[in-house]
This record gives structure tokens, sequence and C-alpha cells, in this order.
């Protein structure tokens, strides 16, 4: 027989949101219970600090809303709960200090997740909250509208079956599985009729084809001399399926098979929505955005002389490298020796991208549970008591702390959430 267990609240999830949602919750003294399906809590928060924990951004609230793109209304009330200065305050209140980049994206000091996890884990041991991990969450062994729902565990010990009275669900996307984000709960949530949209790679790289021949990928000379190589100091430029223009300045990295990096994560939404619809996207890349079409085409139309015509491109534009590598790649070779046309193509390279890289390469992803499922507490509006959190929900974010932010900014507001439904219980 499974083991039985009451709780007055559970919360399935050992990231950002499940954490600082026991933290909320514990805080007030309810007994929380946290689950996760991993051997320990904070693996992705682990990850992302490898290279320096990006907790938020330091721009213009107004500016930092408009990131979460077509749901930016749904998750700027989020954010007047727990923004960035929030977040920022939150960190020193665990003895974190944090810092602004030159880019203005704000790390902690020690640039480290681990103090930070380390840190949160001890205040949440302290205000009571039980963490039991190698829990997978299986669903319900059914859900009822009456104040105590029964939720299905695999354990070591077995299959267990927890009763709450309410449940917080934060078990992120579909993206970097072996770090406990599967999107496995899609499934249970689906089969109870809540409708969830389909989880796609966010924050990803791209597979190229070649627009000539159609081929996939680069070129064996081109990938042998260039994969592995950053484009430095560009513009890049998609326009989505409705007709506008996205652009975006930064860098980005030559990979075996397509591009990626930060440029391209930023626009993985116009991408990835282009390739749905049409079949393929059109990336342009702006390779001198510092110089004027104008005076490109008439530095280029200078004699060249004894020189090779890569030579001249060289020294009349200074590309040179992975930069003059793709435009050999990428445009015909007639261009190349047209002054206005070759202008042009330096201005806006067309680089055809046919698929994005599989979700579980992606950094984060895009689909959840449809904000028009819940209420503004974040509870499911057809399985009271039922709250979702986190990557969970059907909204993307470019990298640069705007992800986590939203994280912690939601499963504080499902936490608060919690306490409000407990007392309409209560109540009655």
């Amino acid at each position: 027989m499974p083991l039985e267990v009451d709780l007055p609240v559970v919360i399935v999830g050992g990231g950002p949101s499940g954490l600082i949602a026991a933290e909320v919750l514990s805080a007030q003294g309810l007994p929380v219970a946290l689950y996760d399906a991993m051997p320990s809590v904070g693996r992705k928060l682990l990850l992302a600090g490898r290279g320096g924990l990006n907790l938020t951004h330091s721009e213009p609230v107004d500016a930092f809303k408009s990131r979460y793109g077509e749901r930016a209304t749904e998750i700027a009330p989020l954010l007047d709960v727990f923004g960035p200065d929030a977040l920022r305050a939150w960190a020193a209140s665990l003895g974190v200090k944090t810092f602004v980049g030159s880019s203005g994206r704000v790390f902690p000091t020690e640039m480290k997740a681990a103090p930070l996890l380390r840190a949160w884990l001890s205040r949440l041991r302290k205000q009571g909250v039980r963490i039991h991990v190698r829990h997978r969450w299986l669903g319900w062994t059914q859900y009822t509208r009456s104040s105590q729902q029964c939720l299905r565990f695999s354990s070591p010990d077995g299959e267990q079956h927890v009763h709450a009275r309410a449940v917080i669900l934060a078990m992120g996307g579909g993206s970097w599985a072996r770090l406990g984000s599967d999107g496995a709960w899609v499934g249970p949530l689906r089969a109870l009729g809540i409708d969830v949209a389909d989880l796609q790679p966010a924050n990803c790289g791209f597979e190229r084809i070649d627009s000539a021949n159609h081929t996939p990928g680069w070129s064996a000379h081109f990938r042998e001399r260039f994969a592995g190589q950053p484009v430095k100091s560009v513009r890049a430029m998609v326009t989505d399926p409705a007709g506008r223009r996205h652009e975006r300045s930064g860098e980005c990295m030559i990979d075996a098979t397509g591009i990626e990096g930060g440029l391209i994560y930023a626009l993985s939404a116009p991408l990835r929505d282009s390739i749905r619809t049409q079949g393929h996207a059109v990336l342009t890349l702006d390779l001198t955005p510092a110089r004027s079409l104008e005076r490109l085409s008439a530095d280029l139309c200078r004699p060249r002389g004894s020189r090779s015509l890569s030579s001249h491109i060289q020294s009349q534009t200074g590309l040179k490298g992975v930069k003059l590598g793709l435009l050999r790649e990428c445009l015909p070779a007639d261009i190349l020796g047209d002054p206005a046309r070759l202008a042009a193509g330096i201005k806006a390279l067309p680089i055809k991208l046919s698929a994005p890289r599989p979700i579980d390469e992606a950094i984060s992803t895009a689909g959840g549970v449809r904000f028009e499922t819940m209420n503004r507490h974040l509870m499911l509006n057809d399985l009271p008591g039922v709250f979702c959190a986190g990557e969970m929900l059907d909204w993307e974010a470019p990298t640069g702390g705007y992800l986590l932010t939203a994280c912690f900014a939601s499963g504080l507001v499902a936490g608060h959430g919690v306490m409000n439904w407990l007392q309409t219980l209560d109540a009655r």
C-alpha cells in the first residue's frame, strides 16, 4: 500500500519559483513540504551561475516589462509585486551583495549561485520547510473540489500519496531534462482539461540551410574554419509573420550546423514563429553597423588594382576572418564583384534558418499553462487549490536576468495566493 501523508501545503519543484513560494508560506508559520524529482534542489540555478549568476537587470522598469513580449501584460502585475529592486533587496537579506555590470545586468559580487543557494536553504530549514528529494510527481490519485486533494509521488521507498489543502506546481519548462525540468507535468494537467500551450524551445540556437541548393548546415570548408568562432559587433534583424521588424545588436556564435549565442537568443521568438508559419526564417546581419551603406558602397568602388578580391574587400570594409567567410558562404559569387550589391549584402546579409535546436538544448522554453486558465493569484480556475508558477506558465523572455526575475515573482505571487486560498477555506 502507498504511504499516506496529510499536509496543509505541498510545493512541487525545487527551483527559484518553488523555493520562494516555500519561503513566503513558511514565514507565516505554515507547515510546508517541498518535493523535487532530483537528488538536490536548485540544480538549474546552479548551472545558470557557473559563468556568473545573472539575477536580474537594472534597466528602467517599463523597458524591463517590455522584454516579455506577447505576455508582457500578464507578467507586469507579477513584477509590480516583486520586481528587480525587490529581488536585489531579497538577495541582500541573505547576505548576498549584488552589483550592476557594464551591460546593465545584475550579479552577486561573488558571481556564483552556490553561496546564495546555501544561505537560502539555511533560511528555509530554520523556517521549518521540509524538502523531499527524489520524489517525482505523478499527478493525482483523483482531484476533487473538496478542501483536500491527493497527489501521487514515486520515491525510493515506493509510491506515496500526499493529501494537501493547497498545491503549488513549479516544475519548470521542458529544457535541460537532466536537471529536472522535463515537461512531464503536461500530460497530467491536460488529462484534467487544463489548457497547456505546447512547449517550444526559447533562447536557443537555429539550424542554417543553404538558400541556393537547400542543403542543411554550412559548407565543409566554412564549418571546419569557423565553427565555434564568435561574430562580434553586428546588428541582427528578423521580420515576424505579422510583419513586425525585430532588431538587436550584439554578438553571436557560429556552430557546426547553424548559429547561436546571446544575439540569436534575443530573437528566438520571432525566428521560431517564422519557421513554424513559413517553414523557414531569414535572419539578416549588418556586419558593419557603424558604417552607412553609402560610405561602404563608395569605399568598395575604389580601384583594387592588383589586389585579390578578398584583400580588396578586407582593406575597404575591415571585414576579415569569420565575417569575410560569411560573405562568401551566404552571397552568390557574382555579388562579391559588384560593389553596390556587395555593400547591400554586408549591411543585410541573409542567413536562412530551417529549425530551432532541440528543446532539451534550449536555455528555456515557451508555452505552458495559459494565463487565461488562472486567476490573478495564479490558481487554476478549474482546479481550485492548485497554483502554477515559474517556467510552467505560458511566457518567455530573453536572457539577461528576465527569466529569473519572473520566476521569482510568479512563485511569490503563488505563495501569497495560497495564503488567501487557505483563509477562504477556513472562513467557510
